[in-house]
């Protein structure tokens, strides 16, 4: 096989690097700490964890989300699985409510109440570091930038808020970040498998299955599907999830016609179709399984809203055997989809999709002080430095795709685009909505700042993550000092950025001079 053609089939060594894994273990290290320290310092239930650890609770404990201060099943509007993974917490170390008068020691361990149901997303924000470090180093090759991505987003404040809350968007966030890395893993291991085709003789030339990789259990886009599972979790936890999905499946059909324009198939458009669109269907039956899976505590009580029409007469609910509760499920679904098309009351702390970005209205998720001489605030408040970093980073990394025909520029660019744009969509009926919404696409816009500090330290001619020294009497050499020293001092002010916000993002108590110190952009934060 040609060396031209070697490079574009190149991918990550899957063979085990101890640096690399000893880097990543100290940039998960640092996000650990940061959400687990202090979890449950802030009592009570804040924001939208007076709805989220309710519905855990009963969702461990009856399958359904229930009420148990009216003891009636919860009329709930969004899936269930962001809300059992809370329950999941609630079960290991305990749940209180004292409205509801329920009080429960856990099976692992009686804590804190509060840390029972801010645990589990503690964990997976924690894990969405992991995830973004190791996406980040297979897309750039390049364990600098991938840690450089990670401690990024470990050390914006954004990400902190929800990844110290029992909100569902930390599990949106970290299922759809997960699938699109199931999806770089399917795209390397497809390009392995032309590569290792080519090189014992394939001729892609040929027409039919002459012309085309052998066949077989072991060949099967594994990751592709696990993608769809993932995707179906990520829909589990909130609709909005649906808007990657297009995305996905695009970012999936363009990578197997490059691997195959870049082998030499003659219609690599048409074999792509004949040979992907059905793994793509199986893909999308496995993220239905998968959704409706979540729903198997509705499915086989009787107890949840809308599951018996005996109890609904005025619904247009049905209790026949097996085909009844599907019926139901999707009425339920259709009132859920009416309370999200219709919601429209103003809130104070709604904000506009051209507004996320700029930081234009954070939302306060608790508040405490005397007005004058203390406070303790959490904040949904970005990193100031690193959220006003993206607009600029994209508009570089949309030029960089351009110019260099980058894979990686073109996916994330998409993958914001479908994070981002269906909202300004509803944006035009007036919609109420909140900057957490755009939570999901958080990972991707790191990933864009990061494209962009690995081109300043590139060299001359390289790709962006390639590793190479600093020699002086180099073309490059005066560029790329230049470029590493801003790309490190960039990391350090986003560093410094943090610290001086940590206190808002956490609720700790701090003079109200010092409060009202951080509260910028001539009051719009409060």
């Amino acid at each position: 096989m040609p060396a031209q053609i070697r490079r574009r089939f190149a991918t990550v060594d899957s063979q085990v690097d101890r640096f690399s894994w000893a880097a990543t273990a100290v940039v998960v290290a640092i996000a650990a700490i940061l959400r687990f320290v202090g979890l449950s310092s802030i009592k009570g239930k804040i924001f939208d964890e007076t709805y989220y650890a309710k519905d855990g609770y009963g969702l461990i404990s009856r399958g359904v989300e229930w009420n148990y201060k009216d003891n009636v099943p919860s009329y709930v509007v969004h899936p269930p699985l962001g809300k059992w993974l809370i329950g999941l917490g609630e079960w290991a170390f305990g749940y209180q409510d004292a409205d509801s008068k329920v009080s429960v020691p856990g099976h692992l361990m009686t804590t804190a109440p509060e840390f029972g149901w801010r645990f589990s997303a503690a964990v997976v924000g924690t894990l969405s570091v992991l995830l973004l470090v190791r996406i980040g180093r297979r897309m750039f090759r390049s364990t600098v930038l991938g840690c450089a991505a990670g401690l990024l987003l470990a050390l914006d404040g954004f990400h902190l808020v929800l990844s110290r809350a029992a909100l569902l968007d930390i599990f949106l966030l970290f299922f759809v970040l997960a699938a699109f890395g199931a999806l770089v893993l399917d795209r390397d291991a497809r390009r392995r498998r032309w590569a290792r085709a080519l090189d014992d003789g394939l001729d892609p030339s040929q027409p039919g299955r002459a012309g085309r990789p052998p066949t077989g259990w072991r060949t099967w886009p594994w990751w592709r599907l696990a993608a769809g599972v993932l995707i179906g979790c990520a829909c589990a936890v909130k609709w909005s999830a649906l808007y990657f999905v297009p995305a996905f499946a695009l970012l999936v059909l363009l990578w197997e016609v490059g691997v195959r324009r870049s082998a030499g198939v003659r219609r690599p458009w048409r074999d792509t179709l004949l040979d992907e669109l059905p793994w793509l269907v199986l893909a999308g039956v496995l993220m239905i399984g998968t959704y409706l899976a979540t729903w198997s505590g509705w499915l086989i009580t009787d107890d949840g809203y809308y599951r018996l029409a005996s109890a609904y007469p005025a619904a247009h609910l049905s209790d026949r055997p097996v085909i009844g509760p599907l019926i139901n499920l999707f009425e339920y679904h259709k009132a859920a989809y009416g309370f999200h098309a219709q919601l429209d009351d103003a809130h104070k702390y709604q904000s506009w999709p051209w507004q996320w970005l700029l930081l234009g209205r954070p939302v306060a998720f608790h508040w405490a002080g005397d007005g004058t001489r203390w406070a303790s605030e959490i904040l949904l408040l970005g990193t100031p430095l690193l959220w006003w970093s993206f607009l600029p980073a994209l508009v570089a990394l949309a030029w960089l795709g351009v110019a260099r025909r980058d894979w990686r520029a073109g996916a994330i660019l998409l993958t914001v685009a479908a994070g981002l744009l269906p909202w300004f969509w509803f944006a035009l009926d007036g919609r109420t909505m909140f900057s957490f919404y755009a939570a999901p696409a958080l990972p991707f816009l790191v990933l864009a700042v990061v494209y962009v500090l690995g081109a300043l330290i590139a060299p001359a001619g390289g790709d962006v993550g390639t590793v190479a020294p600093l020699v002086p009497g180099d073309p490059s050499y005066e560029r790329r000092l230049v470029g590493s020293i801003a790309a490190g001092a960039y990391v350090l002010l986003v560093a410094l950025c943090f610290a001086y916000f940590y206190p808002i993002f956490v609720g700790k108590s701090i003079p109200y001079s010092d409060w009202l110190s951080r509260m910028w952009l001539d009051g719009r934060w409060i």
